[in-house]
């Protein structure tokens, strides 16, 4: 943990990003532009943690306001997020509506694509909170791995649970569960 964590320290500044704290496994992070604070969290969850062998990640991003004292910040927006990365599953990237309407798509590449969570009942939260899953279009990790489009995991084509082509792309499952996933609704997943 101490590797990768020091990993995504130096990640942050590509990012405009700086870390509040660690809790446990989790790592707090600020940033002042939402549509980066969305890029670093997937970088982070699809790229760094699966460098690692961790088991999938996940992260979850509000924006909205907060306060800082003694380094630490607090306020509904910060519950929010933390309420947001627990719904998150393994591997995925949650943002609120709040944090979408900010995404001008101008903050560099892969381009970032939002689908449609729903509306979710979250704890010590009083109204139910729009969800939208943030990936980008990429299709291989830094080592050049094939990345599952369903769960986003990093596969070795040589033990791929099943590959199917779609659109001309060839794509690389871990479980044949994925691939019946995506043969049955290829549009979710970015193709």
């Amino acid at each position: 943990m101490t590797q990768f964590a020091a990993e995504v320290r130096a990640t942050l500044p590509d990012y405009g990003a700086e870390q509040v704290k660690t809790i446990g496994d989790a790592v707090m992070i600020r940033a002042e532009v939402p549509e980066r604070a969305v890029r670093l969290a997937i970088a982070i969850v699809h790229d760094l943690g699966r460098r690692h062998g961790h088991a999938a990640g996940r992260a979850g991003v509000h924006t909205g306001p907060a306060v800082e004292r003694d380094g630490d910040w607090f306020g509904a927006a910060v519950n929010l997020a933390a309420r947001v990365s627990a719904a998150a599953s393994g591997g995925e990237v949650l943002v609120t509506a709040e944090t979408a309407s900010r995404i001008t798509g101008d903050q560099g590449s892969p381009r970032l694509h939002l689908r449609p969570r729903g509306s979710r009942e979250l704890r010590n939260v009083a109204k139910p909170v729009e969800l939208l899953e943030a990936t980008c279009d990429f299709t291989r990790t830094l080592e050049g791995l094939p990345i599952d489009p369903v769960c986003r995991m990093a596969v070795d084509p040589d033990h791929a649970a099943g590959t199917l082509v779609h659109a001309g792309v060839k794509h690389c499952f871990c479980s044949l569960d994925c691939a019946r996933r995506f043969a049955e609704h290829p549009e979710r997943y970015g193709s």
